[in-house]
């Protein structure tokens, strides 16, 4: 009876799908004897509900961060925790706007905060201030399995990107991927952790795949919450992987982190900040917010490893991300690589969606046939 009680007064803390994240910051409150509330995964009734009580000329990860807020407060969660920025970026006034049309609404829910920017002292102090526990024992374990589930997942997307774009029997890979997220998500140490990612990372070799098909490559760029949700995108990768392209995110979770929460003498290489900051030159000389700086310099990478193309995807309205597409065109006189810029909100239809990335695939094919005769002809 005891234990009963004491897990009914656990309280409860949801954060916005973004993906896969939920995964990870499940972990770590976990970790902190706090109950994950995982929202129902984002809908057409999240879409809505964000839209109606949005400003109109918002950005569609706000109209979706709110309405998964909204959906979480109507289930039961005690807390709403947000990510939030400093800088340019108009995420950082995002949750002061959030935390107000919530009390507008009525909604009763406490609101919380989660500065990543701070790096690891961030997510200390709000496991800290969310729990009244300050062991760091405790804190460091819930950060540590938190990261180290951002890097399984990340481990797993690229593994699932290969098989899903050479399978025989298109949806195989996607049921092994979800086994294997299933797996990371159940695991509650890091051993339990190993174990699981190497199984999952089994389950989708098991996909029968076609070793000799020719498949394009494509680097999935622009803003972060539109490449790494799917909902939000439309589902790009697994379009793109019906059509034969292996995709690669250009912006991650883990590449993130290893900019803001890993310290310095455990990062091996390069960073994606700092490679921006090396690559983006001389299109962009400084940080204008967002992921503009990382998108300049993603073209240049993508042109470095001869990727077949590049698609730029963007929320309507996302300042940094129209200065990136203002940039391209200048790129395009140096870089000899098809760019596909794509802008999402609510009213993005699915069929003239789907028609430009044919298209887009159709010239990357073309072009990639070109130059192999080009090549023989020399």
């Amino acid at each position: 009876m005891g234990g009963e009680k004491k897990q009914k007064n656990k309280i409860k803390v949801a954060f916005p799908h973004m993906g896969t994240i939920s995964i990870a910051w499940a972990a770590a409150l976990r970790k902190m004897g706090i109950e994950p509330f995982i929202p129902p995964y984002t809908s057409k009734r999240t879409l809505s509900l964000g839209t109606k009580n949005s400003p109109e000329a918002i950005c569609l990860p706000y109209k979706l961060i709110l309405g998964n807020f909204i959906e979480a407060i109507e289930g039961g969660t005690d807390y709403v925790a947000m990510i939030t920025s400093p800088g340019i970026c108009r995420l950082g006034e995002y949750g002061k706007n959030i935390k107000n049309v919530l009390k507008d609404l009525g909604y009763d829910a406490n609101y919380i905060e989660l500065n990543l920017y701070n790096g690891f002292s961030g997510m200390w102090e709000f496991l800290s201030k969310l729990t009244g526990n300050n062991n760091p024992i405790t804190i460091i374990r819930a950060i540590n399995i938190a990261v180290r589930k951002v890097f399984a997942i990340d481990e797993v997307e690229s593994f699932y990107s290969y098989y899903r774009a050479r399978e025989i029997h298109f949806g195989d890979s996607e049921k092994a991927y979800k086994k294997a997220l299933k797996l990371i998500d159940n695991a509650l140490t890091t051993k339990e952790l190993k174990k699981a990612l190497k199984q999952g990372l089994k389950e989708i070799a098991k996909v029968e795949i076609n070793k000799n098909k020719e498949v394009l490559h494509v680097d999935l760029t622009g803003e972060i919450f539109l490449v790494l949700d799917q909902f939000a995108n439309q589902n790009i990768e697994k379009e793109l992987g019906r059509m034969g392209v292996q995709t690669r995110r250009s912006l991650t979770v883990s590449g993130f982190l290893k900019d803001a929460i890993i310290p310095k003498m455990c990062k091996k290489g390069e960073t994606h900040l700092e490679r921006a900051f090396r690559m983006a030159k001389p299109y962009l000389m400084r940080d204008i917010g967002g992921d503009a700086l990382e998108c300049i310099s993603d073209v240049m990478y993508a042109k470095e490893k001869g990727t077949d193309g590049l698609i730029h995807v963007s929320p309507f309205t996302c300042m940094p991300e129209i200065m990136s597409q203002n940039i391209f065109p200048k790129m395009r006189e140096d870089v000899d690589i098809p760019i596909l810029s794509l802008i999402m909100d609510e009213q993005t239809g699915k069929a003239g969606y789907l028609t430009r990335l044919e298209a887009f695939v159709d010239l990357m094919r073309r072009k990639k046939m070109k130059n192999k005769l080009a090549l023989k002809i020399n």
